[in-house]
């Protein structure tokens, strides 16, 4: 794991606390461990989620094959919904469904800019509070 990709974990799991959610980092989803972990665990009593971090400064993210379906198995045991949270270079959070992520020819996943914002959610439908309308 890198630096970045830990800081923006971290950052997530703040965000989540913040947002009245329990929320922990699994920092052997790296590969110290064989189990298939995701980035960050999160529950409110209502939502539980499985989440797996990305975040880049350019327009798209490549996510490896393996990764999402060690999430969708941790996932589908643990009763947790799967997502992944895409952190785009100076952009909000999004947060995208695994049915929403492109596959490519490699049978992995790419998901880009456009697609986040236009098939992805925020925080807080995702832990589902309504969205606040600004007036």
């Amino acid at each position: 794991m890198s630096k970045k990709g830990s800081r923006e974990e971290r950052e997530l799991v703040k965000m989540l606390w913040d947002a009245d959610c329990a929320a922990m980092r699994a920092p052997a989803s790296g590969g110290a461990t064989k189990k298939p972990l995701p980035d960050v665990i999160a529950g409110n009593g209502k939502v539980y989620l499985a989440i797996e971090v990305k975040s880049t400064s350019s327009e798209r993210i490549y996510i490896n094959s393996d990764k999402i379906n060690a999430l969708l198995e941790f996932s589908g045991i643990f009763g947790a919904k799967p997502y992944v949270g895409a952190k785009f270079k100076r952009e909000k959070w999004r947060f995208v469904r695994i049915d929403d992520l492109y596959k490519t020819k490699q049978e992995n996943y790419r998901l880009n800019k456009e697609l986040a914002f236009n098939k992805g959610i925020e925080l807080d439908e995702l832990i589902g509070k309504d969205k606040q309308v600004k007036f």
